[in-house]
């Protein structure tokens, strides 16, 4: 999928300063030290407000659409910046943190919120940061969607050990 295309340009005729404060999620993104890491918080929030209460297929479709949303963001952002994927473009991860909890509603009721949202955080900054199985050349791609990408797998990852915890944790009592 060439983020050139028809399905991306859109973002390209947007504003140069709408386009810029929504990749940066505003302030958000300008803070000096872990932009990421503030990004992946706003995600948090995301998830607990608008996610949370929805079935997992809502999830899902709700999640591709503001993926592809962020992919011509991203885009049009790092051509206004003239920087390839900068620090302070948050909003891939802003998008990709709720993936981290598809289908796992009831988990995060279960025991008490905070400890899955908590794990779930910190195996997406760890996947995120270190990009390990693959995840570093995914960023090669171009444009926004390079931008995306590695986030969308760092989730789908943290996704991944979300559940297998999720699935042992009734061994251990």
């Amino acid at each position: 999928m060439n983020p050139r295309s028809p399905l991306f340009i859109w973002a390209r005729v947007l504003p140069a300063w709408f386009v810029c404060h929504l990749a940066t999620l505003g302030p958000l993104g300008l803070v000096r030290k872990g932009p990421g890491t503030v990004g992946s918080v706003a995600g948090i929030a995301l998830y607990a407000v608008v996610f949370h209460n929805l079935s997992t297929v809502s999830q899902l479709l709700l999640i591709t659409a503001l993926t592809l949303l962020a992919v011509g963001i991203c885009d049009a952002a790092e051509h206004h910046f003239q920087q390839r994927d900068p620090g302070k473009i948050i909003l891939d991860e802003f998008v990709a943190v709720p993936l981290v909890f598809v289908g796992l509603s009831a988990e995060i009721m279960e025991y008490g919120g905070w400890p899955v949202l908590l794990a779930g955080f910190l195996l997406f900054r760890v996947f995120d940061i270190f990009k390990p199985f693959g995840i570093s050349r995914l960023q090669n791609m171009t444009g926004g969607l390079g931008c995306v990408v590695d986030d969308t797998a760092a989730a789908l990852a943290a996704l991944a050990c979300l559940h297998v915890l999720a699935a042992l944790l009734p061994l251990f009592g």
